[in-house]
């Protein structure tokens, strides 16, 4: 029986063999190296799968989909605080509805602050205005659900200069405001943003002076 501390320790090994495995495949030149690395890659994809909830198939089309050293994918979420004890979360569609700060991955040929903007404006109707970085974890070291890939989460703090909220986009189902004290009663989604990070965000709202945090 594998418990939480041994699982999360095996997720570690699992995606640090991956990484080596897609490394070997970028730079070996000998077919045998090539051969094993692939079959590393393989092992490594099926220890993933059996430690996270994501699909095998998922799994092999996403990591075969890569090349070249891998490194960590970039999620990034915007905070919008309104005085010092609101924050605006959006209920995730994909997610079952639960609830999640404005965001999603980062995408190519867009700056953290573009990102943040374009997420805001997409999940929650607003023209948001990026103002500075709050926070840049390793999401290992925080009390998210296992899962294949390695994160760094980026919270961006936001002000709003235009728009007007909606509840219902394409990829979100509702949005609101809330307080800290709301936040042990909601259903968050855990794999985006936890209730612990949200309390240590709202230490920005109330001390503006803070210093970005980093892991």
């Amino acid at each position: 029986m594998i418990d939480v501390m041994e699982s999360t320790e095996l997720l570690a090994c699992a995606q640090r063999l991956q990484a080596l495995a897609q490394a070997g495949l970028a730079y070996a030149t000998s077919p045998y190296d090539l051969e094993r690395y692939q079959e590393v890659r393989t092992l490594s994809a099926r220890l993933l799968h059996t430690l996270s909830d994501e699909r095998f198939e998922k799994i092999i089309r996403v990591f075969a989909s890569e090349t070249g050293y891998q490194t960590p994918k970039v999620d990034i979420r915007a905070v919008l605080f309104r005085g010092l004890d609101q924050v605006l979360l959006v209920k995730e569609k994909l997610d079952g509805d639960k609830w999640t700060l404005p965001g999603g991955w980062a995408d190519v040929g867009y700056t953290p602050f573009e990102v943040a903007t374009k997420e805001a404006l997409e999940e929650t109707g607003l023209v948001v205005k990026p103002v500075r970085l709050l926070a840049l974890f390793d999401k290992r070291k925080h009390a998210h659900p296992p899962q294949p890939w390695y994160v760094y989460k980026a919270f961006i703090q936001c002000d709003i200069v235009g728009g007007s909220l909606l509840a219902d986009t394409t990829e979100t189902s509702g949005a609101r405001w809330f307080r800290k004290d709301e936040l042990s009663a909601i259903e968050l989604s855990s794999d985006r943003v936890t209730e612990s990070q949200l309390l240590t965000l709202f230490r920005f709202a109330e001390q503006p002076q803070l210093h970005a945090l980093c892991d």
